[in-house]
């Protein structure tokens, strides 16, 4: 039997680390192309993160830790 592996889509991601205060505000980021994940631009809103991802938008980096 194997670990499931934990995951969060990107847009609730930057809603939890406060990038973003609003999920809207996620959703356009990503779709203008303002958000690179492990250095390529993503955007899909709902591309599954898993730990040690890390994500870059407005001048900052955040690293995925569930």
């Amino acid at each position: 039997m194997t670990d499931a592996v934990k995951t969060i889509k990107l847009d609730q991601f930057l809603k939890w680390m406060g990038a973003v205060s609003t999920g809207g505000e996620a959703k356009i980021l990503i779709q203008y192309g303002e958000v690179a994940v492990n250095g390529e631009v993503e955007t899909r809103r709902g591309r599954k993160l898993v730990d040690g991802d890390v994500v870059f938008t407005q001048g900052r980096s955040y690293q995925v830790e569930l």
